[in-house]
This record gives structure tokens, C-alpha cells and sequence, in this order.
């Protein structure tokens, strides 16, 4: 019996270094596409904001259009459910009598009962699962799951020399594509609960989508080399071109990790290697690391008590969680970083550390606040990579001073362009606005008295 297969996209959405795309293409005699739209992740948890907001969203629909664009050049046809698969992939069964579909392999439990309830309503069908998160397969790494190291290093090392970086998969040229398949669009934002307002205010820090990764890829290598500057600069708050810029696209799997590291190895060959380039890679076989140790631990991950189960007595007051959610905390370093994430989905790691020791160990509030309203709003929002990040910021970093942070990175210009009401301010009032009479701006929570020495040498500048 020929194959009749759907390509079931996912966090995966590219053409090129695509496992499942490929197989099916390979094997199947027609196929068809598929994105599904979860409905129930833009609903409002208790915490008062979506699962995911409008920024998000925008950029989501972005990388689907993109998408859909692509897959027709090659004689594709991308079918949005705008539900959930649960509901979707059935009726795509059965109306196009669907013998296989292909998809990628998946990981942590909100996403694995999703599959579950597809493969539950569709016994009939074979499923193809691949695995394509990581820059090393998890078949190679030198480690079973459940036996992840708990410090990256005891990872890092061991996997880099006993491991290597499977070849990407090429990009279909052309596919043979079911005929006279229904059409459908992208859902618009009202049909998910988003006002006018809320979608026009959202302005994705970069563009989604395919197209625009690997443009950007090409750009911060050989177009610019700005790879070779990516060890001394990644640390800035503002512009694109102090990092990479690829983890809202490694996101949504609108590039791969092993596509970067092949470019990597090639501008290394060609232009500079370097502390840069090692570097960069070092940030992936981070991230590899983060969804390794994630996949042991599970749904601990997401508890206040973490993985570690320590427990801490949080203050949790809702007035100081919406102040620094709105950006009006009083404090400039982190409020111009909160601004820049509500609008554009986006913050430098420099913000993130910052904002999220701010909201752990100054405002005392469960960090598993703070980690849900990042999930509403990054771009680049990947379940691993934050939420370890915030498990690692409440358990076991150092505490990070935003006072002597926003001095000691220049942070003038950065904060007058968030904080309009301190632009017109001059490179001391900006960074200390409490110890100057400015009404505009907010006053602080708190000044706390582990600032006075950063907030003493800021005073200094004006001698």
C-alpha cells in the first residue's frame, strides 16, 4: 500500500536540517503539511497573563507564513489548524486518508500529551518521531537521561570529546503534494482574545521565520563578521548586533543548532577562529544541556522547590510582581529591561540575570512567577532554557546588582530610550533617578543599603 503522509510541524518549523520533512518526502508516495495553533496556551492563568502573549503570537505567525511560503515553492501545501492537533489531525486523517505522519521527537509533558492524545484518537496511523532539538542527538551524547550530570561542565566536557554534530539533512527540492487540498489561514488575533491595541503593540525584537534565520545566520558571519567580536560583546542590552540574535529562531526550530555549528566550522576555515566561535558553540552545547538535565529532572523544574527541593519563604506580593512586570519597579536597569521584553519579546542576557536576581532576592517573590511571565512574553522562549535559567537564578547564582550593573555596562542610553521619562536626564540621574527630584518617574520599591557603595560611585562621575 502506498504512504499518504503529513508532515506534522511543530517547534520545527524550517525546510532545511528537518528529519521528519525528509523521511517523509523520501518515503511517501503524496503528503500534506500541517501547523496546528494550541488555542488553550493564549488563555489568562491565574498569575493574570496569557501562557503566551501577543508578542509571541505575532512572531509565531510570522514564522508560519514563512513557512507556508516556502513549503509552496516546492510544491508544498501547509494546512493551519487554528484549535489543537487533537482536534485537527483527525479530520486531515480521514478526509485525505492519511496512512503516516512524521514529526519531530518531543520531551517535556505538555507537549508529550498533546502527541498522546493524537495517537490515542488515531490508532491506525504510523507515527514517526525524530529527534532534532539539540546540536548533538541524544542517542550520541555520553550519558543516559537519567544520569545527566548536575553541573554543565561534568556534561560539557566529556560529550564534546565523545560526541559529534550529526551532518544536516538538505532541503527538499520538491515534494509530491496531495491534490486539491482545502485552504486555510493563519488565525487572526481576535479570533485568540487579543485586542486591536495589543496586537499593534507587539513589535517582535527580529523578524520570524525561516527566511530571516538563515539571512541572519549568513549576516552575523561572512556578511559582517560580527562572530569574531561575539565573546567581548555579547553582554550589551541594546542594538543587534552585540550577539547573535538566533535563539528567538532556534526557538521555533526556524534554524537548527547543527546548521549554526556547520556555519561556524566553515567561517573558522575561512575568515577566524577564535575565542568567539569557540564560544558560540559553547552556547549551544549549553542549551543541549539544559534540555538533557531538563528531561531528567521533569516537571520538578517548574516547582518552587526545584529540582533540588529546597524551600524558601517568599513574600510574593502581588503589587511588586505587577510593578515589575509593568516596568515601574523605580529601579532604571530594570525597568528599561522589562519595557523592551513587553514590546518586543526580547532581552539581552545582561536583563535577564539582572531583572531575574532582582525579582528572586530584592523582591522576594517565587521565582516561579517570574519564569511564567517570561514564558508569556520571550520570543525566544524555550521550556528548558528558561526554566532552568530561573531555577539556576533562585538556587544557585550569586546575587546580581542592578545598580553597579547599569554603570559598569553603560547603560545611559539604553535606559533613556525604554524610560522616556528619564531621556532628557544626564548619565548620573539616569542611573539613579531616586537621589534627584524627577517626578515623571516612578520612585522606587526599595533602595536597598547593599547599593550604596555602586550607588557611591556612580555620585563620583560628577567630580
Amino acid at each position: 500500500m502506498a504512504k499518504r503522509g503529513l508532515v506534522w510541524f511543530k517547534n520545527d518549523l524550517r525546510l532545511h536540517d528537518n528529519e521528519a520533512l525528509t523521511k517523509a518526502v523520501a518515503e511517501c508516495e503524496a503528503l500534506l503539511f500541517c501547523y496546528c495553533v494550541e488555542k488553550a496556551d493564549f488563555e489568562k492563568l491565574d498569575l493574570g497573563f496569557r501562557r503566551i502573549d501577543a508578542v509571541r503570537f505575532k512572531f509565531l505567525e510570522q514564522s508560519i507564513q514563512d513557512l507556508e511560503k516556502n513549503l509552496k515553492t516546492i510544491g508544498g501545501h501547509l494546512i493551519i489548524g487554528s484549535v489543537t492537533a487533537a482536534e485537527t489531525l483527525p479530520k486531515i486523517v480521514e478526509r485525505y486518508e492519511i496512512t503516516d505522519i512524521y514529526a519531530e521527537k518531543e520531551y517535556a509533558e505538555y507537549e508529550l500529551n498533546l502527541i498522546d492524545l493524537v495517537t490515542d484518537a488515531l490508532p491506525n496511523v504510523n507515527f514517526h518521531f525524530y529527534w532534532g532539538k539539540t546540536l548533538y542527538h541524544m542517542d550520541d551524547i555520553p550519558f543516559e537521561i537519567a544520569k545527566i550530570p548536575l553541573t554543565s561542565k561534568a556534561y560539557r566536557i566529556p560529550a564534546g570529546k565523545q560526541a559529534e554534530p550529526r551532518p544536516t539533512f538538505s532541503r527538499p527540492t520538491k515534494v509530491k503534494s496531495i491534490e486539491k487540498v482545502e485552504k486555510s489561514k493563519f488565525p487572526s488575533y481576535t479570533s485568540l482574545g487579543f485586542t486591536k491595541k495589543e496586537y499593534d503593540y507587539a513589535k517582535p525584537f527580529v523578524n520570524g521565520g525561516e527566511s530571516a534565520a538563515l539571512e541572519r545566520l549568513e549576516y552575523y558571519t561572512f556578511k559582517s563578521e560580527l562572530l569574531t567580536g561575539y565573546r567581548w560583546s555579547r553582554n550589551k542590552s541594546d542594538g543587534l548586533d552585540y550577539s547573535s540574535k538566533f535563539s528567538p529562531y532556534l526557538a521555533l526550530g526556524c534554524i537548527s543548532a547543527r546548521e549554526i555549528y556547520e556555519k561556524i566550522q566553515d567561517y573558522e576555515s575561512k575568515i577566524k577562529k577564535n575565542q568567539s566561535t569557540w564560544w558560540l558553540v559553547f552556547e549551544l552545547v549549553w542549551r543541549d544541556y539544559f534540555t538533557f538535565k531538563a528531561m531528567r529532572f521533569g516537571n520538578k523544574i517548574y516547582k518552587s522547590k526545584g529540582y533540588k527541593n529546597k524551600k524558601i519563604d517568599w513574600e510574593n506580593d502581588p503589587s511588586k510582581f505587577e510593578k515589575w512586570c509593568n516596568g515601574t519597579t523605580g529601579i532604571p536597569f530594570i525597568d528599561a529591561h522589562m519595557r523592551q521584553l513587553n514590546e518586543t519579546g526580547y532581552m539581552s542576557n545582561r536583563g535577564r540575570v539582572n531583572c531575574a536576581s532582582y525579582f528572586v532576592h530584592d523582591l522576594k517573590i517565587d521565582w516561579t512567577w517570574g519564569a511564567a511571565y517570561f514564558e508569556s512574553k520571550l520570543i525566544d522562549y524555550d521550556v528548558s532554557s528558561n526554566w532552568m535559567n530561573w531555577h539556576m537564578q533562585a538556587f544557585e547564582i550569586w546575587y546580581t546588582n542592578p545598580v553597579h550593573q547599569s554603570n559598569k555596562y553603560k547603560a545611559q542610553d539604553f535606559i533613556r530610550k525604554w524610560i522616556p521619562e528619564l531621556s532628557k536626564k544626564n548619565d548620573i540621574e539616569v542611573l539613579i533617578p531616586w537621589e534627584y527630584d524627577i517626578p515623571e518617574y516612578v520612585k522606587p520599591i526599595e533602595v536597598y543599603k547593599k547599593w550604596n557603595r555602586a550607588i557611591g560611585l556612580i555620585e563620583k562621575l560628577k567630580v
